[in-house]
């Protein structure tokens, strides 16, 4: 079992091609840009089962992988300060 933390981070790592601390921003570096915004939007719903609504759409809850957790958790109800997920890859 990861944490959804480390799962995001992983997902980043992949995409972005270097690893990513859980705070670091990958949009202040210019590691992304809006494209990548979107993927990581539709990874974050299918993933993690989720409906990702308009006003979800802030930039503060996607850039970091601390940050995406915390939304996850907010989305989820949970009140746990991290929660495990299983892997399903």
């Amino acid at each position: 079992m990861t944490t959804v933390t480390e799962e995001i981070q992983g997902f980043l790592t992949s995409v972005i091609g270097q690893e990513v601390g859980p705070d670091e921003d990958y949009f202040a570096t210019g590691l992304t840009d809006s494209l990548f915004a979107l993927e990581l939007v539709a990874f974050v719903e299918q993933k993690f089962d989720l409906a990702v609504d308009a006003d979800d759409l802030s930039l503060d809850n996607f850039r970091t992988a601390a940050r995406i957790a915390a939304f996850i958790r907010r989305k989820n109800g949970a009140g746990c300060p991290e929660v495990s997920h299983e892997t399903s890859r």
